[in-house]
């Protein structure tokens, strides 16, 4: 990969949309152009480009099928503005290639629209500025996490590097959405938090530093490209790069930062994403060094079942604690700072609690709904939680809860959800009430019952 261009995609900059409201954003513009240019002295016979608006899966990375495609503006009223696009599809069929020879989730499978959308079309008009001699590849993000996305970086990499492609890389994508009240999204202070710590990171060339945002802060910053750049810097791993920032922008309320990224020898350091897994690693030995026997109990149960198909028994050195009361319990598993599966009972509906969480464990780990089910080569990068749930009590009004120490229950009739007390990205009691009614398929203007409830929660 000869460099990588973090470029937002607006099609209000494009002139024939903004129809003179582009000028609002001219750094962005003159930054555009300037990038276009870097592009067009490296002279790429492809270009791979990376899109939040392409097709999107929760557990797969599509890479658009065939040999072409086309699209225009039409839908943003500028259907002059139109582009036909040739794939580079020996790269296509590399990068498939060695995603299934890694078991990788990446390929060409699921829909074939052909439709280019504007996250990818934005910067190729002004590419097509100053460039015309190359093919693409277009590539839409996933629901993984950000270490697969930085993977897949790297499957892209050394696709580039066993075909000898001369290859750049546009990680197309807006930072924030959330930083002016009049913008599209109102304003929440996530969200100039997110484009300061994004463009510092550019500015010091630390891309491995993308792995380490947390994903319910990017939530609450309303982001848009950031598994983009996560998979350039991918592209990158384990060589010293020199990067330029050429502006950001936040006029409409969305941020607009442009940078170039060059690669150069290989790092001392060595792979950053191994140095990041291992700094994880060693978070999570930490974790589990100080985990009580209600999480060592979780832990053994799912392990257990996920490697041999086998329920454990109630260990004989279990607490009287745990084998002589009962109370409803909740199992909580996370896979890097995710959620990777909850599922609890309200009530008792074993005879202790040692067998409601074993029972908890391995339905956590199976069969929530939400997830695929946890495999072995997981396991050892899980963090667990156990919530015991104490007496639910009726209350009349949503002040008589607190986020942080009650849990709730919403409920209409036989329908009813429940939302445990002090979850990361819950920070207001309407937001709790909200999920709750969500869960349990209660709409926002019914009428409901609520009770509340407090845990005891064992990391």
């Amino acid at each position: 990969m000869k460099a990588g261009f973090m470029v937002p995609h607006p099609p209000l900059i494009i002139p024939q949309v903004g129809r003179g409201s582009e000028k609002q954003v001219a750094k962005t513009i003159s930054s555009y152009e300037k990038v276009a240019e870097e592009i067009a002295s490296i002279k790429p016979e492809t270009i791979v480009i990376t899109s939040p608006h392409s097709i999107m899966y929760s557990d797969y990375f599509h890479i658009s099928p065939g040999r072409s495609a086309t699209g225009s503006f039409a839908s943003f009223g500028a259907p002059e503005v139109s582009f036909s696009e040739e794939y580079d599809t020996e790269l296509v069929s590399e990068i498939e290639k060695l995603a299934k020879k890694k078991g990788f989730p990446a390929g060409t499978m699921g829909e074939r629209d052909r439709s280019l959308d504007h996250g990818t079309m934005v910067p190729l008009y002004f590419i097509r500025q100053k460039y015309t001699g190359f093919k693409i590849v277009r590539i839409g993000l996933s629901g993984l996490d950000l270490l697969q996305h930085y993977s897949f970086g790297q499957i892209i990499e050394q696709a580039v590097s066993n075909l000898g492609r001369r290859t750049v890389i546009v990680a197309s994508g807006d930072l924030s959405h959330k930083l002016q009240p009049h913008g599209p999204y109102g304003f929440a202070k996530e969200g100039p938090e997110y484009d300061g710590r994004l463009m510092d990171v550019c500015e010091r060339c630390a891309l491995d530093e993308l792995l380490g945002f947390d994903e319910d802060f990017c939530e609450k910053a309303a982001e848009c490209g950031h598994r983009s750049f996560v998979i350039m810097a991918g592209c990158f791993d384990g060589r010293s790069v020199s990067s330029k920032v050429y502006s950001h922008e936040d006029v409409t309320g969305v941020g607009y930062g442009i940078a170039s990224f060059y690669p150069g020898e290989k790092s001392e350091k060595g792979s950053f994403l191994d140095i990041y897994r291992g700094k994880v690693m060693d978070s999570i030995m930490s974790s589990r060094a100080r985990e009580d026997e209600y999480v060592r109990l979780a832990r053994r149960s799912l392990e257990s079942y996920i490697r041999t198909g086998e329920k454990i028994s109630v260990p004989a050195d279990a607490s009287r604690e745990l084998t002589e009361r009962r109370a409803g319990a909740f199992v909580s598993i996370h896979k890097n700072g995710r959620l990777r599966g909850c599922i609890g009972t309200i009530g008792p509906v074993t005879d202790s609690i040692a067998n409601e969480i074993i029972d908890n464990a391995i339905s956590a780990s199976t069969a929530d709904p939400r997830f695929s089910p946890i495999t072995a080569d997981e396991l050892e990068w899980l963090e667990i939680s156990v919530d015991v749930l104490g007496e639910i009590e009726d209350i009349s009004s949503p002040d008589e809860l607190d986020v942080k120490r009650y849990g709730v229950i919403v409920s209409k009739g036989g329908r009813r959800g429940l939302l445990l007390p002090n979850l990361d990205g819950v920070d207001t009691v309407e937001e709790q009430i909200d999920i709750a009614r969500r869960k349990g398929g209660i709409a926002p203007g019914e009428s409901v019952k609520l009770q509340r409830f407090e845990v005891v929660r064992h990391y």
